[in-house]
Formats: C-alpha cells, sequence, structure tokens
C-alpha cells in the first residue's frame, strides 16, 4: 500500500550537494530546527572533508560560527549517500546546473545531469515515500523532469511530490539572507496530495520564517521566479552601466545621477551601482537560460531583449579594460599592473564569472605582467581562472597588497572589499613604492579618489571623467612611461 505524504513527519532532511547552496541553506536551517536532523551528502570527498574540518570549502561572514555550533548534533556532512536518502523524509536537490558547453542549447540552455542522476539515484534506493525539492537554479517545467524520471523508475507502493524551492541568496551575505529572508517561495502541484507536500515543507521554514513570507505558488511560477528576479536585478546593473559611458562622455557623474533615480519611489536605491560589471554563478547563467526558453518558445523579440542584459555587461567590462590601456598611453606592454580583487564581489572567495577575469585577460594580451591579490581567492583558482598553470606567464599571486603594489604601473580594483578603502590601506606607502606616473583604476567607485589624487595617483573610475588630464599633473617623476 502506498504510503501518504501527509503521513512522514520531517524528522530527517537530506540535500544532494554540498556546495554554495547546500551548505549555508542546510546549516541555517539546522540552527534554527534542532528537532529535525540535517544530511548534507555529496561525491567529492575532499568537499566533504573540508565540511567536516576548521578549513570549509567556502567563506560566507558567520557560516563558521553556525557549523560549528550544529556539527556533530544534528547537522552532518558525509559522502555516504544511500543512507541518508533511504532514511530522509524531505530531500533537497541542491546540485549544480551549469549552461551547456555543447549540443541543443549551447551557451544558453541550463545543463540537468546532475539533478537527473539526481533523481535516479533518489528512485533507486528509497523505499518509502518522500517528498523531493528541487533547491538549484532550474529552467520552467524541470519539476516535470524529475516526475518523469522518478516515476519511471518508481518502486511499488512509493510515491512522491516533487516542489520548487529556489534560493535567492546573495554570496557574501547569505547567512543573513537565509535567516532573514524576503520571502520563500514553494511551488508544487495543485493536488491534495501536492498541498499536503507544500504544508510539510512550510512547517520547516516557519521554524524561523513568518508565515506571511512563505508564499506558496504553482510549480512553474516558482521556478520562473527565479530567473525573473536574477534577470531584472542584472537589468538594473547593466542599464546603470550603459549610463555610466555616457556619463564619462559628457563630464556627468555616474554616482550622481544613480542618486537621483534612486530617490524616485517608483524605482529606488538598489542595483544602481555602476561597476566594472556583474558577475557570479546566478545572473549569467540564469538570464541566458530565458533567453533560450524565449527563443524556444519562438518570442525572439523576447530573448534580443534579455540577451542585450548581457550583451551591455560584456560591453562594460572590455569598455574598463580598454581605458586602463588607453589611460597608460596607449600600451600596456611589458608595464606591470597590480590587481587587487580577483573575487566576483566582496564576502566570498567565488570568482565564477568574476569581471576580473576578463580585465586580467585583457591585461595579459596586451602585454601586461599582473600581480593579483585578493584576501579570501586560492592562488590555485586564480591561475585555473586564467587558464595558466603556473606563475611564469606573466603572473604573481600575493598575499599581501603592498607586495603586490611594489614595483608596479598602475593599481586596478576589481572587487570592492571593504579593506581596499583609503583609510584601512596606507596608499601612501604603496605610491612610494610605485613606478612613476602611478594610476589608479577604481572599477567599483569605492575609494577616496580626492585623497589619492593629492597623494599623486593618476585615478580614473567608472562613470566618471576626472577633470584634471594626465598632461595637467603635476608628476613626481617620470620613470616607468
Amino acid at each position: 500500500m502506498t504510503t501518504n505524504i501527509a503521513e512522514i513527519p520531517v524528522r530527517k532532511i537530506c540535500c544532494i550537494g554540498a556546495g554554495y547552496v547546500g551548505g549555508p541553506t542546510c546549516s541555517v536551517l539546522a540552527l534554527n530546527c534542532p528537532d529535525i536532523q540535517v544530511t548534507v551528502v555529496d561525491r567529492n570527498e575532499l568537499r566533504i572533508n573540508q565540511w567536516n574540518s576548521e578549513n570549509l570549502p567556502i567563506y560566507e561572514p558567520g557560516l563558521e560560527e553556525i557549523v560549528k555550533q550544529c556539527r556533530g548534533k544534528n547537522l552532518f556532512f558525509s559522502t555516504d549517500m544511500a543512507p541518508a536518502l533511504k532514511e530522509a523524509d524531505l530531500i533537497f536537490i541542491s546540485v549544480n546546473t551549469p549552461t551547456k558547453t555543447f549540443g541543443l542549447g549551447k551557451g544558453r540552455a541550463a545543463d540537468l545531469k546532475f539533478v537527473e542522476s539526481c533523481a535516479r539515484l533518489i528512485a533507486e534506493v528509497c523505499d518509502r515515500s518522500k517528498i523531493v525539492v528541487e533547491k538549484s537554479t532550474v529552467p520552467v517545467r524541470s519539476a516535470a523532469s524529475i516526475v518523469n524520471v522518478l516515476k519511471a523508475n518508481t518502486k511499488p507502493g512509493v510515491s512522491y511530490q516533487v516542489l520548487s524551492n529556489p534560493e535567492f541568496l546573495a554570496e557574501g551575505t547569505a547567512v543573513n539572507d537565509l535567516k532573514n529572508p524576503d520571502r520563500v517561495l514553494i511551488g508544487g502541484e495543485e493536488s491534495e496530495e501536492g498541498k499536503k507536500a507544500i504544508s510539510a515543507l512550510s512547517w520547516v521554514y516557519r521554524h524561523w520564517v513568518s508565515a506571511d513570507k512563505i508564499i506558496e505558488m504553482n510549480t512553474w511560477s516558482s521556478e520562473l521566479s527565479k530567473l525573473a528576479a536574477n534577470a531584472f536585478l542584472a537589468q538594473r546593473i547593466s542599464s546603470i552601466n550603459a549610463i555610466s559611458a555616457v556619463c564619462e562622455a559628457t563630464g556627468a557623474d555616474v554616482s550622481e545621477v544613480a542618486q537621483a533615480i534612486g530617490l524616485d519611489s517608483r524605482l529606488g536605491p538598489k542595483f544602481l551601482q555602476a561597476s566594472v560589471g556583474w558577475g557570479g554563478s546566478c545572473f549569467q547563467k540564469d538570464i541566458l537560460n530565458l533567453v533560450y526558453i524565449s527563443e524556444s518558445l519562438n518570442l525572439t523579440s523576447v530573448a534580443a531583449y534579455w540577451q542585450q542584459v548581457i550583451d551591455m555587461n560584456e560591453y562594460q567590462k572590455s569598455r574598463f579594460g580598454e581605458r586602463i590601456v588607453q589611460s597608460m598611453f596607449n600600451t600596456i606592454t611589458d608595464k606591470r599592473i597590480a590587481i587587487l580583487g580577483f573575487a566576483f564581489k566582496k564576502n566570498t572567495g567565488d570568482t565564477r564569472e568574476s569581471p576580473a577575469i576578463h580585465v586580467a585577460k585583457h591585461l595579459l594580451e596586451e602585454g601586461a605582467f599582473l600581480h593579483i591579490y585578493d584576501p579570501k581567492v586560492e592562488k590555485a583558482q586564480i591561475l585555473l581562472d586564467l587558464d595558466q598553470l603556473d606563475e611564469e606567464s606573466g603572473i604573481s599571486i600575493h598575499t599581501d597588497p603592498y607586495e603586490a603594489a611594489k614595483g608596479t604601473h598602475a593599481l586596478v580594483v576589481c572587487t570592492e572589499w571593504d579593506q581596499f578603502i583609503v583609510n584601512t590601506y596606507d596608499y601612501q606607502r604603496m605610491y612610494d613604492s610605485m613606478l612613476k606616473p602611478a594610476f589608479v583604476f577604481d572599477g567599483r567607485k569605492i575609494l577616496n579618489h580626492s585623497a589619492l589624487t593629492k597623494i599623486g595617483f593618476h585615478v580614473e573610475t567608472i562613470g566618471k571623467r576626472h577633470g584634471q588630464s594626465f598632461q595637467d599633473h603635476n608628476w613626481a617623476g617620470t620613470n616607468g612611461i
């Protein structure tokens, strides 16, 4: 006889995937649900060992403290997947869904091979009914694919309810986003069993999230809401970045323009900070997915619209790299340039789609030697992102910002780390150790440009044309031109 989903209390949760979503999500869940046993499983033994060590595989402010508090009590990390799946009442699928690199939909569609393999594994090892929750970013109607795989392989007497519960985490603030979410979306079937499954997952979240923030909807709306939210956010950034190019050409200040726009109550101030470009694991992938879905539905104008958001981001990254070259007398061949920040944003070690990668590769192609410093990104990751096997190809990785600046012609800020602000770092010390004229290129608009100019730097920033040209500047020396 088939077990009724409503009869299954959520006492044990298993999450497949110990990455940027699964790890933090389950840690916060375990913290707030001491009555629920949470097990995170992954085939990557190194990653699981790191979760069980003092050196976690990802950096998020506040995460380490939560893991240490819950690990071994009701939070567990394991490579032994079958027992955890069999014992679980509710299973999160939180695996990677990269953009396809070949075949139909190459460069746009999401590759669901990991999601599908999870569904097959669940059907293979589970001998009682479960609630399966897709937590990965997936295309619309992906839940149907999971349902089809489960139904085709389900053992007699076992049933599944598949829910969509998209994550809305911003790296660097993931713990706070989980503790204090703007909303929690739960999508499921509109059948009686589907409603009961939604209610069960809602009960888990209500341990710490108020009921008015838990939004129940159909599966397809939940899946599309994730893609649409990221697309709208990226669109705002690409829009202000487009305006930043106009500001540089006309003498306007993009910060002043953004402030004026942000005071409009219809718009608000968020995601109006012009920069070298947006990065991260979600924006690019989700918008490409939206483009592919639109093309598949023969909505060519819709696809072209969202493609332009990505194109503008690529233009911004290229424009910043070209401005560096142009400002340094149209040549950076054999010049040494310090890259400050390699992560795609502050408070994370993640470099996926980081604008710093694009800028660094552009400078390397122009013949520059790069000194790279980031407080959280590992040396091996930087070399991997730049397609380098070692530091002998025009790249040196530094663990100290002052060493990175020594002997260089320019500083290029690519990540908005708080420690990069003038009041934290001794930029006079950096200037004294650099070749002259010494340049600063602020790709995040976080530095005190007036203070840097007084030191002697020639400063260039996104969205603003500085009134004093190089020829007008009173330089302390001319060595290194």
